[in-house]
């Protein structure tokens, strides 16, 4: 613990399914404390994406160990408001999803914020709640989760530390950041019901939790300044808060962010490159131009105790990012270059990228598929998921206009694709927010997102033997939620591995997807990997893994281990092969915080990456493309 930064515990876990583990713990010691009193528990709890595997961890503690919520006493954060308790995105729809239909919780215990109630009286009601909590005694304990502006609940930045539950306002970010749930913003509410900041902080304890891409808003929480303007940061002033994170929510913290500025640490080559890349940047500075003084003013003073003069340790660095640049992805054949990021002797490689969704292969590493090929190597791609609920429903219509149009300008007898081209739109016509398409349906959206991967596919030079669509299960459930991994989704990839033996494997090692889809790909690949070096397979002790990030965000430089340059008609070329993919340009149906489409996203982040290598003294390129090797 890093108690001169931190200023609230937190508590770091490998994934979020530990982190749920630990909170699930505290919530049962709470529950069963309580029982041995004969005392109800009063829990407050919040809805989203994070809470998810800890209502899942709840639930299991409750069948398989005998966890029993007979004296619980249940209040919910917040509502969408206007909402019918009977809508999928509802809250109440939610909690009874995941948690509450599956727990013996008695429903009179059950406290959510209704949103069909009329707005004249909610005054009234939000009254009447805070009454509730306080005839109960107070939450005992209150699970929060975290918006990228720092809300909690929905206390906007601004909110008053004395605010109770009422009706507010939602900023555009939160209800961008909610668009998954509605399909399309239009549909997000503008409004909701929340528990107020006063009403949180009277909570006895608190367990705030946070995955993945939520990093800067945790650090700014716990070792920035309290303010309003966060509004998590005012948990810093609470007796009893703890954070439960995963280490990718860690990343900017202190701690393991800059390291060095906490105390002693053994100054390995990795922790040397990555102070010095954040020195240089932030002095503005190529590496080669640092001095001993920039070393002592950004308190790198015992790196040159223990190292020596800065020359030595710039050229240290220097040499460690130069060594990452290479054109030749999958080694360059016939050379012996030390410190290449790929092995040269294996020549021509086999290469499998896989692609959770059917465009990621194009739109995070689309120039490095390209020059694999174009350099010789035999490329697979390995499409992982279907991709349907991608698609919008317009697209069904105009491509099964076109179907009946071709039957008959050919000649054929068109009545069945009529009939179907009829159903649809009648289906689609009525079709509620948030229904799940009928299969035929998802199956037409999946075959247009298959064209456009195919036609992309061939775009780069790729026959049809090397395409090879998985359709995992854990995707097609015909919603946004999908199921975990599988001992089927596993299964598929390993035969697929085992079909090729490739020498060179590329995936999305981009946790930052707001549906979690490219997570449980990641973790398939990585069992499957698992299972397979268990089981002795020769081919695997010859195969790299390297991971590229996906349209949400790209590696911190001082991690990156193989950079792509690109040249300006190489991104051109790029682009072209995004566009390709025409059902998720324009009017992208889920595409998470950030309004840009898939392309704009990749070029300008690899244009920054350049840009970076560039200010730190390497060769300027147009774009770069970066990997990370992981190591099984």
């Amino acid at each position: 613990m890093v108690e001169s930064f931190e200023k609230i515990p937190v508590h770091i876990f490998a994934t979020p399914q530990e982190g749920s583990i630990f909170a699930a713990g505290e919530i049962a010691k709470l529950i069963q404390q309580k029982q041995s009193m004969g005392q109800n528990c009063v829990l407050g709890l919040a809805t989203g994406s994070t809470p998810i595997s800890l209502y899942r961890e709840l639930v299991r503690m409750h069948k398989e160990e005998g966890l029993s919520f007979q004296n619980v006493i249940s209040f919910n954060l917040d509502e969408y408001y206007p909402l019918e308790r009977e809508a999928v995105q509802s809250y109440w729809s939610f909690m009874h999803q995941y948690l509450f239909k599956h727990i013996d919780i008695k429903p009179e215990n059950i406290h959510i914020p209704d949103g069909k109630w009329k707005k004249e009286d909610i005054k009234k009601h939000c009254e009447e709640l805070e009454k509730t909590i306080e005839s109960v005694g107070g939450i005992d304990l209150q699970i929060l989760g975290i918006g990228n502006n720092g809300h909690i609940g929905f206390n906007e930045p601004g909110s008053s530390i004395y605010s109770k539950t009422r009706l507010v306002n939602l900023e555009n970010s939160t209800r961008i950041a909610n668009v998954k749930d509605f399909q399309n913003i239009s549909r997000v509410p503008r409004l909701a019901i929340t528990a107020g900041i006063s009403t949180i902080m009277h909570a006895k304890k608190i367990i705030l939790l946070a995955w993945g891409m939520k990093s800067s808003i945790v650090a700014k929480s716990v070792e920035g300044d309290v303010t309003e303007q966060v509004p998590a940061s005012l948990l810093q002033t609470h007796p009893d808060c703890i954070f439960v994170i995963d280490e990718q929510a860690a990343t900017e913290l202190t701690r393991n962010k800059s390291p060095w500025l906490t105390g002693e640490i053994e100054w390995s080559p990795i922790i040397i490159r990555k102070a010095v890349i954040h020195m240089a940047l932030k002095t503005g500075k190529p590496i080669l131009m640092l001095t001993n003084k920039d070393y002592n003013d950004y308190s790198l003073g015992d790196l040159l105790a223990e190292k020596g003069d800065s020359y030595e340790i710039n050229l240290q660095v220097y040499y460690m990012l130069r060594d990452s640049i290479t054109g030749w992805p999958g080694g360059k054949p016939n050379a012996i270059i030390p410190g290449h990021p790929e092995r040269c002797e294996i020549q021509p490689k086999r290469v499998l990228i896989f692609s959770p969704h059917p465009d990621d292969d194009i739109i995070s590493m689309g120039g490095t598929f390209m020059r694999l090929h174009d350099q010789g190597h035999e490329v697979h791609i390995a499409y992982q998921t279907s991709g349907n609920i991608a698609v919008t429903d317009e697209f069904v219509t105009r491509f099964l206009d076109f179907a009946v149009g071709f039957e008959e300008l050919s000649g054929i007898d068109n009545r069945i694709s009529s009939a179907i081209l009829e159903k649809a739109s009648s289906f689609l016509e009525d079709k509620k927010p948030n229904q799940v398409d009928t299969d035929q349906i998802r199956q037409i959206k999946g075959l247009i997102r298959r064209c456009e991967a195919k036609a992309t596919c061939r775009y780069v030079g790729l026959k049809a033997k090397q395409i090879h669509f998985q359709n995992l299960p854990f995707y097609e459930t015909g919603t946004i939620q999908k199921k975990p991994m599988g001992e089927e989704d596993v299964q598929i990839t390993m035969a697929l591995l085992r079909e090729l033996k490739p020498h060179q494997v590329f995936c999305a090692g981009d946790l930052a997807d707001p549906h979690g889809t490219h997570k449980v790909c990641l973790d398939i690949i990585f069992e499957s990997f698992k299972r397979i070096k268990a089981a002795g397979d020769e081919w695997v002790k010859d195969c790299w893994v390297w991971l590229y990030k996906g349209a949400w965000q790209e590696w911190d430089i001082s991690e990156i281990e193989m950079a792509i340059p690109m040249s300006p008609d190489q991104v051109m070329k790029k682009r072209n092969g995004i566009f390709i993919h025409q059902s998720q340009k324009d009017m992208v149906p889920f595409q998470g915080d950030d309004s840009r489409e898939f392309w704009q996203r990749a070029e300008e982040r690899n244009s920054n990456t350049a840009d970076l290598y560039a200010k730190l003294g390497l060769t300027k390129f147009a774009a770069m493309e970066a990997f990370v090797r992981w190591h099984f």
